[in-house]
């Protein structure tokens, strides 16, 4: 049976939902019950689950795996859903970002690499195994995120739904270190790999 997951990943894929049905104009939905009611990102039922996510989160309570499983086959469903696995892996990204303490952030970003690179390794290790339930791995002057329990991973047909956890990992890498270049899906559990893996260049220090 799957484990449980932080309840970051569940309230990130909720956030992106409300975000995106949220109209430019928010006065608008304060004077047409009909758009409420035909945007799920603007119903009560969402914002419940996002202040239950939220309230377990600051309790360090985790979330059942089927019911954040069931989030990303929800979103799988919509129209949009490329855009929205895309924000929800942003918003995931930058709420962890911002959650380490300005101290961690600020040493990292200050010191010469050779010394500010292993430090980012090492958080971004502790940060895969709290939130994604995986591991981070360096190999030569390439580092990968294996994820062996995805959320996502089943949400949507041909592998759309693992962008969800590429873009987290990318933006990541990008706060952290700074880094823009690509990240690379090489294992997909959907196809029958067992995991699900990215790789990025991580550089030679």
């Amino acid at each position: 049976m799957p484990r449980p997951v932080n309840a970051r990943i569940p309230l990130s894929l909720l956030e992106s939902i409300r975000r995106m049905d949220t109209p430019p104009d928010q006065a608008d939905t304060e004077y047409v019950p009909e758009l409420r009611n035909k945007r799920l990102g603007l119903s009560d039922t969402v914002y419940t689950q996002i202040r239950r996510y939220t309230d377990a989160m600051k309790r360090g309570q985790k979330i059942p795996f089927a019911e954040a499983e069931g989030l990303g086959t929800l979103i799988g469903r919509r129209p949009d859903s490329s855009e929205l696995f895309r924000s929800a892996g942003e918003i995931l990204a930058n709420d962890i970002y911002q959650s380490m303490s300005p101290t961690t952030r600020g040493t990292v970003h200050l010191l010469p690499r050779f010394l500010s690179r292993p430090m980012a390794l090492k958080h971004l290790s502790s940060i895969a195994e709290k939130y994604f339930g995986g591991t981070v791995e360096r190999n030569g002057s390439f580092i990968s995120l294996k994820v062996p329990e995805s959320v996502t991973v089943n949400g949507s047909p041909d592998s759309a739904g693992c962008v969800f956890y590429e873009v987290a990992f990318r933006e990541l890498l990008r706060l952290l270190v700074g880094a823009t270049g690509p990240v690379e899906h090489i294992q997909c559990a959907q196809k029958g790999e067992g995991v699900c893996e990215w790789r990025a260049e991580w550089g030679s220090h």
